[in-house]
């Protein structure tokens, strides 16, 4: 390893943050630098102890036990740590923070997660932060060319809730993005997306009557003269479903290099443009305690200045 210590003992007392996680799950995210199969050997020789009893992988740790954690050499690669900077930036735009979940407004360019030749992504890079959280995991994702809003929930039982959320279409996501052409009145798009991978491993969404539900509602908020800026509410979280639904509908999104137009794009690009035209701009959504909470992220210097230059 270019880099790697040695963990002392650890004795936990596991709070809400992981009830009902197995224990196994529990010690892969806590120690990213360590190979599962290391994991499930200590485990299996007895060196984890819960109530100073020996515990099988599958365990399901429960509020009040007691954790016992043996020295671990973890093990990583320098090159492949996120930067001080990326943190820094990261913790400067987490928009709300509590007990339970945090708002960020993700920037543009960075992935939720990382994978498929992505390093990291916001997840990995605020798992890296000094600012101590015990639990932290994406409610949901945003395209790496989408800006705004984006939810990480800091406790096992507040993402169960998210998820719950979501799946009852009880999130309210709204979006603002910049259109070609006059989107002329608020349009219910329904229509399925199928999800594709072609030969370079690049994904492409597709119409398809075989796909998986998608609904938008577009609502035109101010028109320019070769533009709209339209507010999109989400019912559904598909790939790319923004995109698709737009440019199905003949007003593709202005920098969209997959679905766009090249015309358009060009014409964007004149008016000062460098990214892709959306952002994620507000949640509204029903706490656990009944209480009703709204966030907003207002619309990035870049963008505000492309609409500055319309006519």
């Amino acid at each position: 390893m270019e880099n790697s210590y040695k963990t002392q003992i650890q004795t936990l007392t596991v709070d809400e943050s992981c009830v009902g996680q197995r224990v196994d799950n529990f010690l892969f995210t806590r120690f990213k630098g360590v190979p599962k199969s290391k994991i499930y050997n200590v485990i299996r020789k007895g060196e984890v102890r819960v109530n100073k009893k020996r515990v099988k992988p599958l365990y399901k740790l429960c509020i009040g036990d007691l954790l016992r954690i043996p020295p671990f050499v973890v093990g990583h690669s320098i090159k492949s740590q996120p930067q001080l900077q990326s943190i820094e930036k990261l913790e400067k735009n987490v928009i709300y923070e509590d007990q339970d979940f945090l708002v960020l407004d993700k920037p543009y360019g960075m992935a939720s997660h990382g994978g498929s030749g992505v390093n990291f992504g916001v997840i990995e890079t605020l798992r890296a932060s000094n600012i101590k959280r015990h639990y932290l995991e994406l409610v949901h994702r945003l395209d790496r060319d989408t800006s705004g809003c984006l939810i990480l929930a800091k406790k096992r039982s507040t993402l169960k809730y998210f998820h719950e959320l979501l799946r009852n279409k009880e999130i309210i996501k709204k979006y603002l993005t910049l259109v070609k052409g006059k989107w002329q009145k608020e349009c219910v798009v329904e229509l399925p997306l199928l999800k594709n991978q072609v030969a370079s491993g690049e994904r492409i969404v597709r119409i398809n009557a075989s796909g998986k539900e998608a609904l938008s509602i577009f609502r035109p908020l101010k028109f320019f003269t070769e533009a709209t800026l339209v507010e999109v509410e989400l019912k559904t979280g598909r790939t790319h479903q923004i995109r698709v639904h737009a440019a199905s509908k003949g007003h593709p999104i202005a920098g969209d290099e997959k679905y766009g137009d090249r015309d358009f794009n060009v014409y964007a690009k004149k008016q000062g443009l460098k990214r892709m035209f959306l952002h994620a701009y507000s949640l509204d959504f029903c706490l656990a305690n009944g209480k009703r909470f709204e966030v907003v992220s207002q619309l990035p210097k870049e963008l505000q200045s492309v609409m500055a230059n319309l006519k």
